[in-house]
């Protein structure tokens, strides 16, 4: 069972802006490579950070309209919100420890 939640236009509120922990958004897209390619990390870091981080994942093909409210251009985008607004974005496949460097003094 993935610990991932699938964000959409519709639940984004709840789940991201209202979150009482920090919240790592991966914005991604089934066709994408490098998207594949760090999903395996992104899975694991919510397992090893479960109760402390949450994370969501949004597909840009089927959630246009939330990836251009956070201007995103490029995937795969990491963004981490804190407090309800995004604090933090790297952009690429990028390893899991440079993934976990984004959030691990906010939580």
């Amino acid at each position: 069972m993935s610990l991932e939640v699938t964000l959409t236009s519709e639940n984004f509120e709840e789940e991201v802006q209202k979150s009482s922990l920090p919240v790592l958004v991966d914005f991604w897209a089934e066709w994408c490579g490098p998207c594949r390619m760090i999903a395996p990390a992104v899975e694991e870091l919510a397992r090893t950070y479960q109760g402390k981080l949450k994370v969501g994942k949004v597909n840009v093909d089927t959630q246009g309209e939330l990836a251009g409210r956070f201007g995103i251009i490029s995937i795969p985008t990491i963004m981490i919100f804190k407090d309800g607004k995004p604090a933090r974005q790297k952009v690429g496949a990028l390893p899991k420890p440079q993934i976990e460097s984004l959030f691990k003094d906010l939580i």
